[in-house]
């Protein structure tokens, strides 16, 4: 093994990338940096059939999206390539045929049928599924015989027939398996392609993987992955096995029970920066660190204090739970923390329904929409959200109930005088000064001397503007939708009310 360290994620382009992917790409990441090592990207593609077009170019860029940069992959290119295992073929033939030599290996021309019935006598003995070895001691003779006479084969590896497999992991240490409990396991398919638990130790091998990392559900694997090295005489990497990512109920994440993949948390407005900090806290925390100054006691998290601080001997060996409103949180905490420019360009996709309900140019405009986010900028949790949440900014007409308009126990006679009274004050207030501030002080400064109720008039004010029961502040709404507008909703909303 190199002495240079040499992390790889090696994602299979089966469709989007998961969010449990997208946590071992982003510890690889953090393992690579804290250890001045390599991140290298590897396509492992040799289930073809599962293999979803576009998948690899579009897992590339959800990746760069995320900032996780690579050193070495199939666009960066690099000294071990290629980095697609489907081009990496013969390389495996040859590991493999090397393998069979050692003895380490054997050929087994069982066919579906023989293997479908053998696992059904199995289960009707209640015996655990596996195949028989049948074909283990053929010797070199037989099995050539076979090949020349044109039969399929597959090949196994020879796994040991009794004793005490003993793997290490970095989190966990030692762990024992029987070696009776293991089966002799697909190496290479009928197809002369690799089956994953070869190809993968074949190629961390020749581009000198040092660091592993894997989710804990790749454990009952270990022990074969570890016989192979052995088999092959090869030393192998440091392992280390990161904990399931469960819901809040216990359960395995599923897409039945919410997004699981990346571009679905991306599509729904989560910012990269948010859902990196989130993710990096599913089994891992800073406080482990001893790196970490005392003064630093939120979760907040740049990438480069995760580099800093980041150390994956301290990732816990519990399983993470992945709470959505956990993730709000720090999504919203990263929106309020964003300059107005840079948000308001990140909204503008989840604005255009909006757009398409006025005729009005003045509404359509960067500098009203950039207002418009500006009022939510404070609440806003996801970026998708802005849509409905700034519909009624944009409606040339409001479409709600005339009870809505109702505070309390007034009646709609005193709420239509109200309403007019509000609308008398704006209507003095000169085009200059029309900002939210100024008609805060102009409102509340005639309430105040008047001795009147703010809720009596603030309330049906609100609604007229918005339609809304909850919304941003009046004043803040009527500022931007300025004096023209303004004016014309409270007029409506009193004619409304008879």
């Amino acid at each position: 093994m190199s002495t240079t360290v040499r992390v790889r994620f090696a994602p299979s382009p089966t469709g989007f990338l998961h969010i449990g992917n997208l946590r071992v790409a982003l510890f690889d990441y953090l393992t690579a940096k804290t250890l001045n090592g390599k991140l290298i990207l590897r396509i492992e593609d040799t289930d073809q059939k599962r293999e979803v077009a576009g998948a690899v170019d579009s897992l590339i860029d959800i990746l760069n999206w995320a900032g996780i940069k690579f050193d070495e992959g199939p666009r960066q290119g690099g000294n071990y390539g290629p980095y697609v295992q489907s081009q990496r073929k013969q390389i495996y033939q040859e590991q493999a045929a090397a393998l069979l030599k050692k003895g380490g290996a054997y050929r087994c021309f069982c066919g579906e049928d023989k293997l479908k019935t053998m696992r059904e006598e199995q289960q009707a003995k209640k015996l655990p599924p596996r195949y028989d070895r049948t074909c283990r001691d053929l010797t070199d003779k037989q099995a050539l015989k076979k090949v020349l006479a044109g039969e399929k084969f597959v090949i196994r590896q020879k796994m040991p027939l009794s004793g005490e497999i003993i793997v290490h992991d970095e989190l966990r240490g030692d762990i024992k398996f029987q070696a009776g409990d293991l089966e002799d396991h697909v190496l290479i398919k009928s197809d002369g392609l690799p089956t994953y638990q070869f190809a993968n130790i074949v190629d961390d091998h020749l581009m000198a993987i040092s660091h592993v990392l894997r989710g804990d559900e790749w454990l009952s694997s270990f022990p074969k992955n570890v016989l192979l090295y052995q088999a092959f005489n090869w030393q192998p990497p440091k392992f280390i096995h990161l904990p399931l990512i469960i819901n809040k109920d216990g359960g395995k994440l599923s897409k039945r029970q919410g997004d699981v993949a990346v571009e679905d948390f991306k599509n729904k407005g989560y910012l990269s920066e948010a859902l990196i900090n989130f993710i990096v806290l599913l089994g891992w925390h800073p406080s482990a660190s001893d790196k970490m100054p005392r003064e630093k006691t939120d979760e907040i998290l740049s990438q480069d204090e995760m580099i800093k601080y980041f150390d994956y001997q301290d990732i816990g060996t519990s399983p993470a739970i992945f709470d959505v409103e956990k993730l709000d949180y720090f999504n919203g905490y990263y929106i309020r923390q964003m300059s107005l420019e840079k948000l308001s360009k990140l909204c503008l996709p989840f604005l255009g329904a909006n757009l398409q309900l006025t005729s009005n140019p003045k509404k359509q405009a960067e500098d009203y929409i950039k207002q418009v986010v500006a009022l939510e900028q404070e609440r806003l949790k996801r970026l998708a959200e802005i849509g409905e949440l700034t519909k009624f900014m944009f409606a040339d007409d409001l479409e709600y109930g005339r009870a809505m308009l109702i505070w309390k126990k007034l009646d709609f006679v005193q709420v239509k005088a109200n309403l007019q009274t509000i609308f008398e004050l704006l209507e003095k207030i000169p085009q200059a000064s029309w900002q939210g501030k100024t008609l805060e002080t102009a409102i509340m400064n005639y309430l105040k001397t008047e001795g009147l109720k703010t809720g009596d008039y603030l309330w049906p004010m609100r609604v007229a503007l918005t339609g809304l029961k909850a919304s941003p502040g009046p004043f803040e709404v009527a500022g931007v939708l300025g004096k023209e507008e303004s004016l014309q909703r409270i007029n409506q909303a009193i004619k409304k009310l008879g």
